[in-house]
C-alpha cells in the first residue's frame, strides 16, 4: 500500500516534468542540444578509432605475424644519403691504390642461410618483384610479377578462389606456371575458371594453376610495412623468375657497358645498377620475444657475407605496427576526451536553463508546495525534467552519431565501426549529467518559500 503510494505521487511528478517540457518544445530542445552534440561526438569519434585500430589489426594479420622483412638499399639512396663522405672514401681510394669493396646484394644464397644457420626462424620466403604487361586476346594490361615460393601465401595468410598452390617440381625445376590475382582474372577471363589456361607474360606463356581470393587492402601503410595487394599481381616460382624472366644477380655485357658509358660522363645513372637478385627476404620467427634477437643477428650475418657493407635494411612490420596502435590509441583517448567536455557543457548547459527556468516559474512552484507538495516533490519534479531531457538528447544524440559515423565512412572513405560499449557509455553518461546538473536548479526550486513565491 505504501508502495503504490509513493508510485501515485512520483509518477505524478513525472507526469508534471513531461507536461513541462512539452508546453517548452523550443526551450527544451535548445537545453538538449548541447547532450545531443556530446552523444554524436563521443560515438563518431570512437566510431573513427575503432576504424583505425582495425585497420592497424587488418595489416598486422596482412603482414604476417612474427615478420621480419629485409629490403635491399639501392646504390643511388646510399650516394644520395652522403654524397660528401662516398666523394672523399672514393679519392682516399684512388690515393691509397685501395679497390673498392664490393657486394652480390640479396640473393638466395643469402635466405638459404639465414633459414639454415638461424634456429629461432621458422620460415624464409625470398621475393623477386618485376612489372611486366600482361597479354592475352588481345588484351594488355600491366601487372605485377612476383617471383617467389609456397611460404608466400602462408606468410601473408593469402587464400586460394579455385586452383592450387605450387608443386615441389614447379619450384625445383622452375616450370611456366602461375597463380593469378583476382583483378588479373576478371580483366582477362572475365567470367570464364583461368584454371588451366595460359596467359602471356612478357615473352612468356604461363599456366594457371591458382586464383588468388580479393582481399581488402589499405595501402596507407604500404612503403612502410612492405604490404602489397595481390588482385593484380601475377605470382610465379622464384626458380621460374631467375630462369625464364630476369636474375639481377647475373652480370649482362649490355649493362656493364650502360653502366661503364655513364660512369664516364658522370652520370646518376652509374649509381643506380640493381644486383640484387632479390627484392625481398621475408623471415619468420617462432617466437615473438625473439624479433628483435633475430632482426640482430641476421643483420650482423648478412654483413659479414656481403663483405662488411650495409647494403640492405631490416624492419620488424609488427612492432612497427604496434607502436603505430599505441600512438592512435594515445589519439582515440584525446578525441574521446574532446567529445566528453561537449557532454560536460551540455550539463552546463541544462543547468543554466532549469536555473532560469525556476525563476521563470516561480509562481507555480509556490502554488504546488501552497496544496500540499513538499520539498521532495519539488526537487523530484525538476530532477525529472532534466532527466528526461538529458535522455531525449541521449537518444537523439545515437541517432546523430551512428548517421555521422556513415557520413564521414562514405564521403571520406575513412573506415568508422561503431560500437556498442560507445553507444552505452555515451548515453549512460548522458543520463549522469542530466541527474547531476539537474540537482542545483531542482533542489533551488525547493527551497523557496512558497508566500514569497505566491507573492511574485
Amino acid at each position: 500500500m505504501k508502495i503504490k503510494a509513493y508510485y501515485k505521487r512520483y509518477s505524478y511528478n513525472v507526469l508534471i516534468a513531461v507536461e513541462a517540457i512539452f508546453a517548452n518544445k523550443v526551450k527544451s530542445l535548445l537545453t538538449a542540444l548541447g547532450i545531443i552534440f556530446g552523444v554524436a561526438a563521443v560515438i563518431s569519434m570512437l566510431a573513427i578509432g575503432n576504424g583505425a585500430e582495425q585497420e592497424i589489426l587488418d595489416q598486422i594479420k596482412m603482414v604476417g605475424v612474427n615478420n621480419i622483412i629485409i629490403t635491399p638499399i639501392q646504390q643511388a639512396d646510399q650516394a644520395s644519403t652522403n654524397d660528401t663522405k662516398s666523394t672523399a672514401a672514393s679519392e682516399a681510394n684512388q690515393i691509397n691504390g685501395s679497390k673498392k669493396k664490393f657486394s652480390k646484394g640479396l640473393t638466395m644464397l643469402d635466405a638459404e642461410a639465414i633459414k639454415q644457420i638461424i634456429p629461432t626462424v621458422q620460415d624464409v620466403c625470398p621475393i623477386i618483384t618485376f612489372n611486366y604487361n600482361a597479354i592475352l586476346h588481345d588484351i594488355s594490361s600491366p601487372i605485377k610479377l612476383d617471383g617467389t615460393d609456397n611460404t608466400y601465401f602462408n606468410l601473408f595468410d593469402i587464400k586460394l578462389e579455385s586452383g592450387t598452390l605450387f608443386h615441389q617440381s614447379h619450384l625445383n625445376e622452375g616450370r611456366p606456371v602461375c597463380i593469378i590475382g583476382n583483378n588479373v582474372k576478371n580483366v582477362f577471363f572475365n567470367q570464364e575458371s583461368p584454371v588451366g589456361k595460359y596467359i602471356k607474360c612478357g615473352q612468356i606463356w604461363l599456366l594457371v594453376i591458382g586464383v588468388i581470393e580479393r582481399r581488402s587492402f589499405a595501402g596507407s601503410s604500404s612503403g612502410t610495412m612492405a604490404i602489397s595487394s595481390t588482385d593484380n599481381s601475377i605470382i610465379i616460382p622464384a626458380k621460374t623468375m631467375l630462369l625464364r624472366f630476369r636474375n639481377r644477380g647475373l652480370i649482362r655485357s649490355d649493362e656493364v657497358k650502360q653502366a661503364s658509358l655513364a660512369s664516364s660522363s658522370n652520370s646518376q645513372a652509374a649509381k643506380t645498377l640493381d644486383n640484387n637478385q632479390l627484392d625481398k627476404i621475408i623471415v619468420r620467427v617462432k617466437e615473438t620475444s625473439q624479433l628483435t634477437a633475430t632482426a640482430k643477428i641476421a643483420g650482423n650475418m648478412l654483413i659479414r657475407k656481403h663483405n662488411k657493407i650495409q647494403d640492405f635494411e631490416i624492419s620488424i612490420p609488427e612492432l612497427l605496427l604496434k607502436q603505430q596502435q599505441k600512438t592512435k590509441n594515445i589519439f582515440n583517448i584525446v578525441l574521446g576526451a574532446i567529445a566528453g567536455i561537449s557532454l560536460i557543457v551540455g550539463g552546463i548547459g541544462i543547468m543554466n536553463i532549469m536555473l532560469a527556468s525556476v525563476m521563470e516559474r516561480i509562481r507555480e512552484i509556490g502554488t504546488r508546495q501552497a496544496i500540499g507538495a513538499s520539498r521532495k516533490d519539488i526537487v523530484f519534479q525538476f530532477l525529472s525534467e532534466s532527466t528526461l531531457i538529458s535522455v531525449a538528447g541521449g537518444i537523439l544524440g545515437i541517432i546523430l552519431g551512428v548517421a555521422l559515423s556513415k557520413i564521414i565512412q562514405t564521403m571520406f572513405d575513412i573506415k568508422t565501426i561503431i560500437s556498442i560499449f560507445s553507444i552505452f557509455v555515451s548515453f549512460g553518461v548522458s543520463v549522469f549529467i542530466g541527474i547531476i546538473f539537474g540537482y542545483l536548479p531542482a533542489k533551488r526550486a525547493a527551497e523557496k518559500d512558497p508566500v514569497e513565491s505566491l507573492r511574485q
